[in-house]
């Protein structure tokens, strides 16, 4: 069986439409992160304080790069926040959260979106696509990181 070439038809379709999942996702928790740093309260504000501004940084550069792999596949990247969160599978958050609930929160998100990266991972093996792979497992990584932080810190 021949695997299509990943920069046409659609093996591009659907590893553009993965990584604009993965962007949106990405996007939201970027934006979580943030707020969460901003409004943090309690015996643990400078520690998760700094540890948030560390992660929203770093979610913030990964949110560049997902969007320049989608242009580098010849697609467009989202043009409105409102187009990019309905392809977000996680939730923005509606309310303040007391510090514990924050750590908890993130560290669930993190692990949902290892979950979701996973099948554009495979579809990018799948279509040859070693530059998306590689980026992909660098996000994986990191998140599979930033959760044992956050898993480690809430307890």
């Amino acid at each position: 069986m021949s695997k299509e070439n990943y920069m046409s038809g659609q093996a591009n379709k659907k590893i553009v439409e993965g990584l604009t999942k993965v962007l949106a996702n990405t996007f939201v928790l970027y934006f979580k992160t943030h707020s969460y740093h901003w409004n943090v309260e309690g015996m643990q504000f400078k520690a998760l304080h700094e540890m948030f501004e560390e992660q929203y940084t770093a979610l913030w550069e990964s949110t560049d790069e997902i969007a320049e792999r989608i242009r580098a596949l010849d697609a467009y990247a989202p043009t409105t926040f409102a187009g990019l969160i309905d392809q977000a599978d996680l939730k923005e958050e509606a309310k303040v959260l007391k510090a514990e609930a924050m750590v908890k929160s993130l560290a669930d998100d993190r692990e949902k979106i290892v979950k979701a990266t996973y099948p554009v991972l495979r579809d990018a093996e799948d279509a040859g696509d070693e530059a998306t792979v590689d980026m992909l497992i660098e996000l994986i990584d990191a998140h599979e990181m930033a959760a044992w932080m956050l898993k480690s810190t809430a307890k």
